[in-house]
């Protein structure tokens, strides 16, 4: 496996979003009811059993979060104790053992602290990326729960998700569904991911960036927008968003919610968005970890395409939301309390 060039020699302005071998990583081993202190290593390769739950069930899942860069050189971590809860909750659905909040942070903390230097400057809009994840491992060929499971947490450096600017995309409805109504949709599972690889593929090759899920149940109201969560701004003042029992509950969503409301004096719901409904929204928007707002230009329904605000220009309401929370994960707007965690180095 090819290590990460040193920091020196990258160039900072043009990173992607790709896998990096960093010098460490955490790893703790689940063995015989509980977890090991777990600790930083360099080997990036994982070892595991034929028999892994995880290979053959899926009895996996994982997070997404970042590191970011401040403007005096600090390094902060944006609601990292959500990603612990969600992940927990992830854990319980598949029957796998939750990794503690405090211990979950201090993971990743620690992750960070090691791979420092590759936290990327501010001002380049690159981040450090942190992948939490656990996976079923041990002996075992049976459909039930593994006997041991593996949490590691690694990260590399990525680059700005839009690269000269936050622009509009269109996007298509999908005639495939996410997830079962009782399914694994509020969980962050490996599965959920594989699944979505097929229509997401047809979307790029249709001319569209992504998907529009609509509700598995009556495929009338909107669920996901691809791997990211949906919103809408209504002529209202509103900002709305689906609520539904197969929707992964995305931090990003809950984050802008919050700030749709105290900051932006808007109207924050969740509730029904019927795909025919759309000619209430002024703008839209998809929200998640990696762009944090991706603006929709307009949506193709029925071979008719549904423009929002514009299919070239951001919506102002959009950016002002895209513009406050940036500032509060790289540290130039205050973040409510509790929002913000530093690393320190």
């Amino acid at each position: 496996m090819t290590k990460a060039p040193a920091p020196s020699e990258i160039d900072w302005q043009n990173l992607g979003f790709n896998y990096m071998d960093l010098p460490y990583r955490f790893l703790a081993h689940y063995k015989d009811g509980q977890w090991d202190d777990g600790k930083l290593t360099e080997d990036a390769t994982l070892h595991i059993s034929e028999g892994s739950t995880a290979l053959h069930y899926g009895q996996a899942d994982f997070e997404g979060l970042k590191a970011y860069r401040t403007k005096n050189g600090d390094i902060q971590l944006f609601r990292p104790d959500r990603n612990a809860a969600r992940m927990q909750k992830s854990c319980e659905r598949l029957l796998m053992p939750p990794f503690p909040t405090d211990k979950f942070v201090a993971a990743v903390k620690s992750v960070v602290k090691a791979n420092a230097d590759y936290v990327p400057p501010y001002g380049t809009g690159g981040t450090l990326y942190l992948r939490p994840l656990m996976i079923g491992v041990g002996e075992n060929i049976g459909v039930h729960p593994a006997p041991e499971y593996l949490f590691t947490v690694f990260a590399m450096p990525v680059g700005a998700y839009y690269k000269g600017g936050v622009k509009p995309t269109n996007f298509t409805t999908s005639y495939y569904d996410r997830a079962a109504p009782h399914g694994t949709g509020q969980s962050k599972v490996g599965g959920n991911y594989g699944g979505s690889l097929l229509p997401g593929s047809e979307a790029h090759k249709a001319g569209y960036s992504d998907v529009i899920y609509l509700d598995p149940a009556t495929h009338t109201k909107i669920e996901e927008a691809g791997s990211a969560n949906f919103f809408g701004i209504t002529k209202n003042n509103e900002f709305v968003t689906p609520k539904s029992n197969s929707i992964l509950p995305s931090i990003t969503k809950y984050s802008l919610l919050y700030l749709a409301e105290h900051n932006l004096g808007m109207k924050a719901i969740e509730g029904d968005v019927f795909i025919n409904d759309l000619d209430r929204f002024t703008e839209a928007g998809a929200m998640g970890t990696a762009a944090v707002i991706a603006p929709i230009g307009g949506i193709e329904y029925q071979d008719q395409l549904h423009v929002f605000y514009s299919e070239t220009e951001v919506g102002p309401v959009t950016q002002k939301l895209y513009d406050t929370l940036t500032g509060i994960q790289f540290g130039d707007v205050k973040a409510p309390e509790g929002w913000i965690q530093k690393v320190e180095v």
